[in-house]
């Protein structure tokens, strides 16, 4: 009995077997596939960080160190430089460089303003013994009488009370003087002898009459809009 001839296992099957594809021959070589690239690593930052601030630190250090030794050079050069003994005996000697304030106290027949009032002092006579033409009247100083002829305005826009009495006169040495009433009363040459109203513009005429010791100096009198105003000081001489 014959067999038909079968196709060895394992070969290639160029006739095929009927119901199967052919099978490609193998080509060779490496298969068409490549893995992926590994990722990059990040930078780390810090490492430059720590350099920056490490190069001011020593740029800081440098440029003080060379201030330094300027500040060395410039003092040793200073200290060796011969002093000049005319220089220091000037230097050593007090120095007056402030001179006395000038007095800018008014004087006569000048206006000065306190308050509502204007004054001018038109003149000052001292060592009068006694005051008034009447005979019942006159008044005869403890020491000398002080006559200080003054004229008051109103330089306000309504009528103001004014009194001789808040007036006040003082000597060479500082004393305070107040005026007497009853030698202004005697004396008769005031407008205004104790007190009363000046109108708006208007202006009058006072003898102030103080009584100071035979031997004091009159030397300011210190005018006053009322008896708490500060005052404005006029100088007698």
């Amino acid at each position: 009995m014959t067999f038909p001839p079968q196709a060895p296992v394992g070969g290639n099957n160029s006739q095929g077997v009927p119901g199967q594809q052919p099978q490609q021959p193998y080509q060779g070589g490496a298969p068409n596939w490549a893995p992926p690239p590994p990722p990059q690593k990040k930078r780390k930052k810090w490492p430059f960080i720590v350099g920056g601030i490490v190069a001011v630190i020593v740029i800081a250090i440098a440029a003080g160190g060379g201030d330094k030794k300027d500040e060395d050079s410039t003092a040793a050069a200073t200290t060796t430089q011969p002093a000049d003994a005319g220089s220091n005996q000037q230097a050593n000697e007090p120095q007056n460089d402030s001179a006395p304030a000038a007095d800018t106290t008014a004087g006569l027949n000048t206006p000065v303003r306190d308050g509502k009032f204007e004054f001018v002092v038109a003149g000052v006579e001292a060592g009068v013994a006694d005051v008034g033409d009447n005979p019942y009247l006159n008044q005869q100083a403890s020491g000398q009488f002080v006559l200080v002829n003054i004229t008051v305005k109103n330089i306000s826009d309504k009528p103001e009370s004014f009194s001789p009495l808040d007036q006040k006169l003082f000597d060479v040495q500082g004393r305070e003087f107040e005026a007497d009433t009853t030698a202004m009363i005697a004396a008769t040459s005031s407008d205004i002898p104790v007190w009363d109203k000046i109108n708006p513009g208007n202006s009058v005429n006072i003898q102030l009459v103080f009584d100071m010791p035979a031997d004091a100096t009159p030397s300011k009198v210190e005018l006053h809009d009322s008896i708490f105003s500060g005052g404005v000081d006029v100088k007698l001489a």
